[in-house]
């Protein structure tokens, strides 16, 4: 397997946790004094959505069937694990908090995709995501520093 097939792979699993965790820290913020704050992770939630289906669909056009499931232990290690106990209360920065651990896990996934040897076409893709995705960490971050 390529490396560009296996980064795919693993960014494609990162990207589907993360379009989860913040579709659920969106809904369970909506009801609350937060609410502002449901709007910015749903957006994020989209925004993960579009990145997986660009990486699934550049994999296709190579011959990759990159939109399967990781491993098990891989599954174990992902940062948007932990979302799902803050879930389970009600305080709007747990929730924030969680994603913020989420979005650390996701950079760092991205980091490591980029010391790869990729081809040129999926390693510009990635760096641009990269970027984007370190921009959303920071903006979780910094609605958490708002609170």
């Amino acid at each position: 397997m390529s490396d560009d097939a296996k980064v795919a792979k693993e960014l494609v699993e990162t990207l589907k946790d993360g379009e989860r965790g913040f579709t659920s820290a969106a809904e369970k913020l909506r009801d609350s004094d937060r609410a502002e704050w449901a709007t910015t992770l749903q957006r994020l939630a989209e925004q993960r959505a579009g990145f997986r289906r660009e990486i699934v669909e550049m994999g296709h056009e190579y011959g990759d069937d990159v939109d399967e499931s990781g491993s098990v232990a891989a599954t174990l290690h992902r940062g948007w694990i932990s979302l799902k106990d803050a879930l389970t209360g009600d305080d709007a920065g747990s929730v924030l908090g969680a994603a913020a651990t989420g979005e650390d896990h996701a950079v760092s996934e991205y980091e490591k995709g980029l010391e790869q040897d990729l081809s040129a076409g999926f390693r510009e893709v990635v760096s641009r995501q990269h970027a984007a995705v370190v921009a959303a960490r920071d903006e979780v971050k910094a609605l958490q520093t708002a609170d």
